[in-house]
């Protein structure tokens, strides 16, 4: 029996990948193992009532096209159903895709949905409401991810632009940590909570992170000298982050922050206004999804003659 897909494509996500996917879906996707519905976003956070109406009506995968805000939409409406998830990547940063070593191209990208290479990762439960399955965290990041949702325009470049623009002005803050626990204090520039290793684009904040350890990896992070940015951000993209000395990484399954001033928090690269306690509690195992068979060959598709006389794809 055919498998049924739901395809939730945010058609304003990255670098614009995602604009030719049903062409894309039609000369890659496997026919005879999947049928399949394209769904366009037309609001945020409308792709978590897609998903969610989709698991409703019996899908049994939904594949989110776009980038770390994306697939989060997707998952925070499959929460508490077993649908898998499955990502084509097209966004401008792709993280939780490149952690998983998917393709970011999207015609392979649908030919790894082809392999049906089932897997099941951790993700974060953030104060109850929110899921984490990429990257989240207060700080700069959060200030970042909330000028972000505020412009314009999207992709590397942007993002890049706000980041150099506001780096000299932003501050340290006070924080309370409860990690598993223990209470403390840290003085802290970035508060990353990391389920996978990388906010995107290779930039890695939490180098030994494992999707699938049951433990969420905290990368307190203080404000980097502009004579050490040098050192530090290659490292960052090298993933041997933790070796800087202005990094502390441990790793927890439960985490309280206390003192989030402005009350933002980046959740998969959006910033949510959301409040100034955080607790983020580790859920093991509980998304499943296709990654990939990196064992296996990509196989293009080769349509049946069946299928070729239905037109369903071209002669």
């Amino acid at each position: 029996m055919k498998e049924k897909l739901a395809i939730i494509v945010n058609p304003v996500s990255g670098l614009g990948r995602q604009k030719k996917i049903e062409k894309i879906l039609r000369e890659n996707i496997d026919h005879e193992l999947f049928d399949y519905s394209v769904l366009y976003t037309e609001y945020r956070h409308h792709g978590t009532e897609l998903a969610r109406e989709a698991a409703e009506r019996g899908a049994d995968c939904v594949v989110a096209v776009g980038g770390d805000g994306s697939v989060n939409d997707v998952v925070q409406g499959l929460r508490g159903t077993d649908v898998r998830l499955g990502i084509i990547p097209a966004g401008s940063g792709n993280g939780l895709a490149r952690t998983l070593r998917l393709p970011l191209v999207p015609a392979l990208a649908v030919r790894v949905l082809n392999q049906r290479y089932p897997i099941t990762i951790d993700t974060i439960d953030i104060n109850g409401k929110w899921l984490s399955v990429n990257a989240s965290g207060v700080g700069f990041d959060a200030y970042i991810a909330r000028l972000m949702h505020a412009a314009k325009t999207r992709g590397l470049a942007a993002y890049t632009n706000l980041i150099v623009r506001e780096y000299a002005s932003y501050k340290n803050q006070d924080y309370t940590l409860t990690v598993d626990g223990r209470t403390f204090q840290r003085n802290a520039w970035l508060i990353a909570v990391a389920n996978s290793q990388q906010y995107g684009n290779n930039l890695t904040v939490a180098p030994k992170a494992k999707l699938d350890d049951g433990l969420m990896d905290i990368t307190i992070l203080d404000r980097i000298p502009p004579d050490h940015l040098a050192i530090t951000v290659p490292l960052a993209f090298t993933k041997l982050f933790d070796l800087s000395a202005h990094v502390e990484i441990m790793k927890a399954k439960e985490l309280t922050i206390e003192g989030n001033l402005d009350k933002w928090c980046n959740i998969d690269g959006e910033g949510e206004n959301i409040g100034k306690v955080i607790q983020f509690t580790m859920l093991p195992a509980s998304l499943r999804l296709y990654g990939r068979d990196t064992k296996t060959p990509l196989r293009q598709l080769q349509p049946s003659l069946e299928l070729i006389k239905s037109n369903i794809l071209p002669k």
